[in-house]
């Protein structure tokens, strides 16, 4: 088997869609030695700053010399981005390697119960780590936390970084219900840290971990490290100053299993690196590419407020993308009133929303603003050739592919399909 075979075998087990429940992922992970048994974890959810947080974490025990491996969704450009090791991708050879040792694992399920692609990968995941003997793992959920495949391991702490509205389809209207699927991950007498400051969310969340008579730390409640414990992050934004204190405070709760030193981590937060998330490129030409895959309400008022505060007095012509099951209306309406125009283009997804559409919705919300419609994120970047701020934003399929179009790491091609799926109703 060679990587891009490895790789369409991955990509055909989308066609199983994705599952709520645990049931598959235990058996398998059961059927190849129960890797997760041999590692520690540190479990984080929450619908915005996951991934952030995780590179926060990772950077930071990385720093006091541990081997740290880093689960996190959806790629960029690579599918080894999901997978690594002191923040080295997967090698291709470990992909065909472990593909081809849970092949026949995957037999032993009935047709109509086989895992997805999501179900392998957490096990994929699982025997790499244990195979590098990974001394900590930063495990990110992929969808809500209760019922979502990585939910198989107990943690050393559960994290969830805040509640806002996104996935709704799946995890339910209201911040209560939404909150509960986040809280899922949290188990029995394990510390449990967030950010969440919804008074609904953070309601459920501190029962459920009373329920567990697990120890609750809220960051908003929660003083943090003296001052000089912290360089200036490198990562922009007042959102990442609250993930940053996130991270801290799961640092500290920790410290009886996992010391950490205050050179350690300043040492972390100062070296964290976290593509696709208010990223910003320079080109030989001196033209600044911001690119920002907030791909929701919440996230596009982090991206509004750091324009405001970071970037003024500068607006930026936007190149923006959404998916169709995305709230994009919302989204176009917090983003007009700080561009100085927008080209709308659709994303590479079966799922995008019409560019069209988008174009109208920012002319609704600022019809002052010049709008118009692409065919595709090239002909948007050479119309723009000449601009010298771009925003690229609103899915952070379209942040992987100006991340491929622009030659900028992480490396790969041709791999963003594998971030397709389709998903079922809400589970009950």
């Amino acid at each position: 088997m060679t990587y891009s075979e490895a790789i369409q075998f991955l990509y055909g087990l989308r066609w199983f869609g994705a599952k709520f429940g645990l049931e598959n992922t235990f058996k398998l992970a059961a059927l190849a030695g129960n890797p997760q048994a041999k590692l520690r974890f540190i479990h984080v959810a929450g619908t915005n700053g996951k991934g952030s947080t995780c590179a926060m974490l990772e950077s930071i025990y990385r720093a006091t010399g541990l081997r740290v491996g880093l689960f996190t969704s959806p790629h960029l450009v690579s599918f080894r981005e999901r997978i690594q090791v002191d923040r080295q991708l997967i090698p291709e050879a470990d992909v065909v390697r472990l593909v081809t040792q849970l092949q026949p694992l995957l037999k032993q399920f009935p047709a109509d119960h086989h895992p997805t692609f999501f179900e392998v990968l957490t096990v994929m995941a699982l025997q790499f780590f244990a195979e590098r003997r990974c001394d900590l793992v930063i495990w990110e959920t992929g969808l809500g936390g209760r019922l979502d495949a990585t939910n198989i391991v107990t943690p050393l702490a559960s994290v969830i970084t805040n509640i806002s509205f996104d996935h709704q389809q799946w995890l339910g209207d209201t911040l209560e219900k939404i909150a509960a699927e986040k809280a899922g991950i949290i188990k029995p007498g394990v510390p449990v840290i967030t950010a969440t400051e919804a008074p609904a969310a953070l309601a459920v969340i501190d029962q459920t971990a009373r329920n567990h008579q697990s120890q609750l730390v809220s960051v908003g409640r929660w003083a943090g490290p003296p001052a000089e414990w912290g360089p200036p992050l490198p990562l922009p934004g007042d959102h990442q100053k609250m993930n940053a204190a996130l991270a801290l405070a799961t640092v500290e709760i920790l410290q009886p299993q996992i010391p950490a030193s205050r050179p350690a981590i300043r040492a972390g937060l100062a070296a964290v690196n976290w593509p696709g998330r208010l990223q910003l490129i320079a080109t030989p030409e001196g033209r600044r590419i911001l690119l920002d895959g907030a791909h929701n309400a919440a996230g596009a008022a982090a991206l509004r407020s750091a324009l405001e505060n970071e970037f003024a007095p500068t607006r930026p012509v936007i190149i923006f993308g959404a998916l169709a099951d995305k709230k994009w209306e919302e989204i176009c309406a917090i983003l007009a009133p700080v561009a100085a125009k927008v080209l709308t283009v659709p994303v590479a997804s079966d799922r995008t929303a019409d560019a069209a559409g988008l174009a109208r919705a920012f002319h609704a919300a600022n019809p002052a603003l010049e709008t118009a419609a692409g065919a595709s994120l090239a002909d948007a970047l050479n119309t723009c050739k000449h601009e010298r701020f771009i925003l690229i934003t609103g899915s952070l399929y379209l942040v992987g592919e100006a991340l491929e179009r622009l030659g900028a790491p992480p490396a790969g091609a041709g791999e963003r399909g594998l971030n397709e799926w389709t998903a079922p109703a809400r589970p009950g």
